[in-house]
């Protein structure tokens, strides 16, 4: 178990920033989704026992998150959204500090410090002060830090901030690789894309709650039983679709050349479909469940739970009151 959550919050006076969660993360690459001010920051910081919850359980690797924090830190990394460099320090400097302040001896943390500056691209910069740096390489020297000690899980907290289309894509293929090699990662990032390209599952925020957690791929879903469908020969395209239409199929066009949108609910329905393409002479290319953008799916979600809220308010405005 990666993670797991049990009536957790914490507040702020009035301010509850993080209400009452409860889930059980199983492992892999986790997107953390929520627009801003959903708690996704103040989950990551608590989780690592930099904030003290205010009620409620949590247990990072399986240990518990205020009498096992020492533990939890030993075997976890993190990279901050912020800025958290100290002063006049070089990258190298700053990477092996880490390494010693999760418990690696001096020698071994300078040596596997250099081994990391390689593999995120620092290159002959670390012998530079880090103040120096532009923010994509700040950004390198972070992830550094975040794996030098060769964690179990990392948490990172907007990672490709600053980073051009190059550096970015570079930045993600080190996040693949860690994930290839069993590291457990949590990506928190307002950029959709980069979830998409890289996590498995996502965890969704929304005012402090969580409101969605799953697969990637089920979230992404498009309309129960809605097909793609590439079609090429036959009478052409238009004619194909002709032909849905009066075998009772309901079809759209879908982005790209002869693609469609077929809705089949039901199994007679996709019968109709191959009957369709068998007795026009068309070819199917390709057919796929529909899967729509992580950024559609996240709009598409918040919206939902908007609604609900106003819709909950509104009832709440009209309900009449009991007499006493």
């Amino acid at each position: 178990m990666l993670l797991k959550l049990s009536g957790l919050c914490k507040r702020y006076g009035a301010l509850e920033a993080l209400s009452q969660l409860n889930v059980e993360v199983l492992g892999g690459c986790v997107g953390l989704l929520g627009p801003n001010g959903a708690g996704k920051s103040t989950l990551i910081r608590t989780l690592l026992g930099l904030l003290e919850p205010s009620s409620g359980a949590a247990e990072v690797l399986g240990f518990d998150i205020v009498q096992d924090c020492r533990k939890i830190r030993a075997r976890v990394g993190y990279m901050p959204e912020t800025e958290t460099f100290f002063p006049a320090m070089t990258g190298l400097e700053m990477v092996s500090f880490a390494g010693e302040l999760s418990g690696m001896p001096r020698e071994d943390a300078v040596s596997r410090a250099h081994e990391m500056l390689d593999y995120t691209g620092v290159g002959e910069s670390r012998y530079r002060l880090v103040e120096t740096y532009s923010t994509g390489m700040k950004q390198r020297v972070k992830l550094a830090q975040a794996i030098v000690h060769g964690p179990q899980l990392v948490f990172l907290d907007e990672p490709t901030n600053g980073l051009d289309p190059m550096g970015r894509e570079e930045l993600l293929g080190i996040v693949s690789d860690l994930v290839q090699a069993g590291v457990h990662v949590v990506l928190s990032s307002h950029l959709l894309r980069d979830v998409e390209r890289v996590c498995d599952s996502v965890l969704l925020m929304q005012s402090g709650r969580i409101v969605h957690y799953g697969p990637l791929d089920d979230f992404r879903a498009g309309d129960p039983g809605a097909v793609e469908v590439e079609v090429r020969g036959g009478c052409g395209f238009e004619s194909f679709l002709q032909r849905l239409e009066e075998a009772g199929l309901q079809a759209r066009p879908a982005d790209g050349d002869e693609r469609c949108v077929v809705a089949t609910p039901a199994p007679e329905q996709l019968d109709a479909l191959w009957r369709v393409a068998y007795d026009g002479g068309y070819e199917l290319r390709e057919l796929v469940p529909v899967r729509v953008s992580l950024e559609k799916a996240f709009l598409r979600f918040i919206e939902g739970i908007a609604s609900a809220d106003i819709a909950g308010a509104e009832n709440a405005r009209t309900k009449p009151v009991e007499e006493a």
